[in-house]
């Protein structure tokens, strides 16, 4: 049984003419033609999540893992406002998220209506297009909706992928159906197209890349692709070019370079232009790091070329001198054809320099208290191989990049916005869709904000959720400005006096905690073994002041 609203069944055509058939719904009468159709035609993949705003995140998980576009739909008014946070993530992860918005009548918008509020253009600095369809149902507007819905989803996935939002005004009644199948739909597909560099272009570009002798490239944050990784190995082989990468960025050979903070804080004033680019070349998303931010916007590269398929012009280190509308795998495919074998010495430097620091940092490890660092390392050392690895956002990440990659794992984090309301519902759609072991790592005010991730059916077996409980916002200690304010144990700090073993009962997750070393790696080992065959909850508490000591001493330690 399906809606008899004609729109409503032209639309479900439409999305699974374009393969978009996983559809998030938060109940709402409004939505009711929707709800119909997606449940009753029996050609979709739906699923039922209460929270608006956790829903919208477990789709972009979701998402992600399935890397195709997922539809999300709920009633009108303030619920469709509960998307926003994850709408705006998606924008900025590049995420195709479906925003399906029931609506009011425009007739009936600032008319004291109930459950009505201005729904137009609502999250229109986050998304690539925005419609709303018409109420009549005429051969005219039937067409004309179906051209607006088709360009909208095509351009959700069309270059770099982004949300989308069609707004839906309906007029009751909502919920008559019928038993039909879905109708006949127009479908109109985009022509996939692949640029390349023109022959002058890249005679330029080589010509530059080969006169530099210090070449750094920034791998920022993206999925894993290992085509990109085994292009950029090869480019480091030929031309001793240095890539920086975090966890996020999924590029894992060997050659590369990790440990970023720590290796910005053990560079000497002295020797700033030993490590300085003369050419620095950009692709991904964000870095974590502030200090590499700080280095590269005080010793600028010559040129800094950005590789976006979009065109976006980030000039993040205040040097931007070219934007390269490609792919970058594509480019450094056609780029190291054309480019001359070179000495590594600035590689062999980088490189050398990181295994110093790596092991001033494991030195330092192996004797510090026990403390949020000491717990990450732990943590690092339990973690399965070839498994998933979120990370919540504040301390955790940072933490998280101190130590070394896990081997064969995949990372990911909400870092778009960098917010913590919705890092566990991310994780939750992720692993939902993922057949290997999902760990998400976040605090407790993450974990206590976004509680509602597990209020779904959709936990499953391969779910462990890690909390750092340092019984606040520690984030605010370790960086410089809120500590020595005295708002700052209330209104920074936040101090959180509750513990998460209630509200893991509560949702019938296993819980296991931990309190000192002893006791962390004994609940590590049973939380990763085999016998767990449930979603569970691991808390461990450190204490705040110890943590913020344990850092600060830590990039002290590794300086000198």
């Amino acid at each position: 049984m399906i809606s008899t609203k004609k729109h409503i069944q032209q639309l479900a055509g439409l999305l699974l003419a374009k393969g978009i058939d996983d559809i998030i719904i938060s109940p709402g009468s409004r939505n009711g033609p929707l709800t119909h159709t997606f449940a009753g035609s029996g050609l979709f993949n739906c699923r039922s999540i209460v929270d608006e705003r956790s829903a919208a995140y477990f789709a972009l998980g979701l998402a992600q893992a399935k890397q195709k576009p997922v539809a999300i739909v709920c009633s009108s008014g303030t619920a469709t406002l509960n998307y926003a946070p994850a709408v705006a993530e998606a924008f900025y992860l590049n995420i195709p998220l479906i925003v399906l918005t029931a609506d009011r009548p425009d007739y009936w918008i600032d008319q004291a209506e109930s459950q009505c509020i201005r729904q137009e253009s609502i999250y229109r600095n986050f998304i690539r297009k925005e419609i709303s369809l018409p109420l009549g149902e005429s051969i005219k507007e039937l067409w004309f909706a179906a051209r607006e819905i088709n360009e909208c989803l095509n351009r959700a996935i069309s270059g770099t992928p982004a949300p989308v939002h069609i707004n839906i005004p309906l007029e009751e009644p909502l919920h008559n159906l019928l038993d039909e199948k879905l109708p006949a739909v127009k479908v109109i597909q985009p022509t996939q197209t692949q640029t390349n560099l023109t022959e002058s272009e890249l005679t330029q570009l080589a010509s530059t890349f080969n006169k530099a002798k210090k070449v750094l490239i920034l791998a920022g944050q993206q999925i894993p692709n290992p085509g990109l990784e085994n292009q950029l190995s090869e480019l480091t082989e030929k031309t001793g070019a240095l890539v920086l990468k975090e966890h996020l960025a999924n590029q894992n050979d060997p050659n590369f370079c990790s440990s970023i903070d720590t290796l910005m804080s053990a560079l000497l004033e002295d020797s700033m232009e030993d490590f300085q680019p003369d050419l620095l070349i950009s692709f991904g998303g964000q870095f974590v790091s502030k200090s590499l931010k700080q280095f590269l916007r005080k010793h600028k590269p010559v040129s800094h070329w950005h590789l976006s398929l979009s065109g976006e012009h980030f000039d993040t280190y205040q040097s931007l001198t070219n934007v390269i509308a490609q792919e970058a795998g594509d480019f450094f495919e056609q780029l190291t054809s054309s480019l001359e074998p070179k000495e590594k010495k600035y590689l062999k430097g980088w490189k050398d320099k990181e295994k110093q620091v790596n092991q001033r940092r494991d030195q330092f490890i192996e004797q510090a208290e026990f403390s949020d660092l000491t717990v990450f390392d732990s943590i690092r050392k339990a973690l399965p191989q070839n498994s998933v690895v979120h990370l919540g956002n504040s301390s955790p990440v940072r933490y998280a990049l101190i130590c070394d990659a896990v081997k064969n794992a995949h990372y990911f984090g909400n870092r778009g916005t960098s917010g913590i309301d919705g890092c566990l519902s991310t994780a939750v759609g992720f692993a939902s869709e993922s057949e290997k072991l999902n760990t998400i790592i976040l605090g407790d005010l993450s974990f206590f904000y976004d509680s509602n991730a597990l209020w779904n059916k959709y936990l499953g077996s391969n779910l462990r959720i890690l909390v750092i409980n340092n019984r606040g916002g520690n984030i605010f200690s370790l960086i410089k400005g809120p500590s020595e304010s005295p708002a700052f144990q209330e209104h920074f700090f936040t101090e959180n006096k509750f513990k998460a073993e209630v509200l893991a009962r509560a949702f019938e997750l296993d819980y296991f905690k931990a309190e000192n070393e002893q006791g962390l790696d004994l609940a590590l080992t049973n939380f990763y073994s085999p016998k767990q065959q449930k979603a569970a909850v691991l808390e461990v508490f450190t204490d705040a002041d110890v943590n913020t000591k344990v850092f600060r001493e830590l990039f002290k330690f590794v300086k000198q």
